[in-house]
């Protein structure tokens, strides 16, 4: 895909697109948020910033985070291996990633504007469950279980049956998971927002929605592709 930004394009803008961006404007202290409507050119001069260092940021967020796993084929006719690699690089990593860097958005919005939208407690309250929730899970899946379901695979696990269970185990952990994303989407709206959302606001609902669809695309890969191998 191109990268469809320019230095034309409003800063407002590419974080709508492409909510990850905020990050690296947040690392450039280039405010998205109040002052994000102006072009990235303007914004560039105003805090005499290096253009070329700051595009190469986007382009890498762009390259990273644009894509979508539309052709699930290629992991039906994947091993296992393959599949259990690309699980942890691509949606482990990206998830304690987002997870990591979304935290204080979201700690901030439902201190911020708690008081007048008190359904923003109850997400801050749900996001650090799901957070938790979702750590463990992830770290349990590389240190026990993934290894395990090589095993399976290559006929060398010693107790089959504990494999299973484990397995199994994954797939109530990840119905809790997706339970409490439920939560948040209802609580949300819909993540529809208030007339007085600001930028801030803005942006914390539009990640927790990616993140949504981040995990369930991870989960997918894991219950209805890796995991009936095993278990059916």
């Amino acid at each position: 895909m191109t990268f469809p930004f320019s230095t034309n394009t409003l800063v407002k803008d590419i974080v709508n697109e492409l909510p990850k961006t905020s990050d690296v404007f947040k690392k450039f202290r280039i405010d998205f948020c109040c002052g994000g409507n102006i072009p990235l050119s303007e914004a560039i001069a105003a805090n005499g910033l290096n253009e070329e260092a700051l595009m190469d940021e986007l382009k890498a967020v762009f390259e990273k985070y644009s894509s979508t796993e539309t052709d699930l084929e290629v992991w039906t006719k994947s091993d296992s291996t393959t599949i259990i690699d690309h699980v942890i690089n691509h949606y482990h990593r990206t998830s304690e990633e987002e997870l990591t860097l979304l935290s204080p958005y979201v700690t901030k919005v439902s201190r911020v504007h708690g008081d007048s939208h008190p359904e923003l407690l109850k997400v801050n309250e749900l996001f650090y469950e799901f957070k938790k929730e979702l750590m463990e899970h992830m770290e349990k899946e590389e240190a026990i279980v993934f290894p395990l379901i090589k095993q399976l695979a290559d006929g060398t696990v010693e107790n089959r049956e504990e494999a299973i269970n484990m397995i199994v185990e994954l797939e109530k952990e990840h119905d809790h998971a997706g339970e409490i994303l439920r939560q948040i989407r209802a609580i949300t709206s819909d993540y529809a927002l208030p007339a007085d959302a600001c930028g801030t606001y803005t942006l914390v609902y539009k990640r927790l929605e990616e993140l949504e669809g981040l995990t369930f695309m991870h989960v997918h890969l894991e219950n209805n592709i890796l995991f009936p191998r095993y278990i059916n």
